[in-house]
């Protein structure tokens, strides 16, 4: 929660040149501004429509950085849509918080700045349940930060390329890690066919006829 979620998820974004979707915003465009509402209707008619949100932008097709707001988790059916896609968890402190966010937007924080704190507890087994990983946003600067997100989400998606294409696991790999692989099977096919040991090669014959002779002379001497 106002961990920097929206500047940090556009700039992902655009490094990955893939669609950026806030739900926040796609909630404000459908229903006007987020605070009205709660004092309308209530957070939990909030609840419902933003887990409505969430569920109807990770079914369409396509690649896209979905950014969420720190409640998301709070649905049991978000938590479980989650699961299935990578999903980044971004921390930061309460210190920064009030340092920089706009707390008059957020309806949890306006009138008790301090909550945050206390809200973060009550919801941190939630944020650990459906992260993949975790980067603190009060750490290092934003560009930092968005290289750090683009190189794992790279990674990630190489990683699940490679799980459901095993065979292009070999084509993949680095000369060197090739004949290491090779090395290791030669040794244990040695190791479990020793009759199948190759005999010497023309250079090699020459070179163990040449120690015999160079033996013999030796003995007859």
């Amino acid at each position: 929660m106002a961990a920097g979620k929206t500047s940090l998820g556009r700039r992902v974004a655009k490094d990955l040149g893939v669609q950026f979707v806030d739900s926040d915003v796609v909630f404000v465009r459908k229903h006007g501004a987020i605070t009205d509402f709660f004092a309308a209707n209530g957070e939990q008619e909030f609840r419902r429509i933003e887990e409505e949100i969430i569920a109807e932008e990770l079914a369409q097709p396509g690649s896209r950085v979905l950014a969420l707001g720190g409640g998301a988790v709070l649905s049991e059916r978000t938590r479980e849509l989650l699961k299935e896609h990578p999903t980044v968890l971004l921390m930061t402190t309460q210190e920064a918080v009030l340092r920089t966010a706009n707390l008059a937007r957020r309806p949890l924080l306006r009138d008790d700045p301090s909550a945050w704190g206390r809200i973060l507890q009550e919801r941190k087994p939630l944020y650990l349940e459906v992260a993949d990983i975790t980067f603190r946003t009060d750490r290092a600067g934003k560009d930092q930060l968005a290289r750090r997100v683009v190189q794992w989400v790279r990674s990630y998606a190489r990683r699940e390329y490679l799980a459901a294409h095993p065979e292009r696991q070999q084509q993949s790999q680095s000369r060197p890690e090739r004949q290491a692989r090779q090395g290791r099977e030669r040794r244990q096919e040695r190791e479990q066919h020793p009759e199948r040991q190759a005999r010497p090669g023309p250079e090699n014959a020459r070179a163990e006829r040449t120690r015999s002779e160079n033996t013999l002379g030796e003995d007859q001497s």
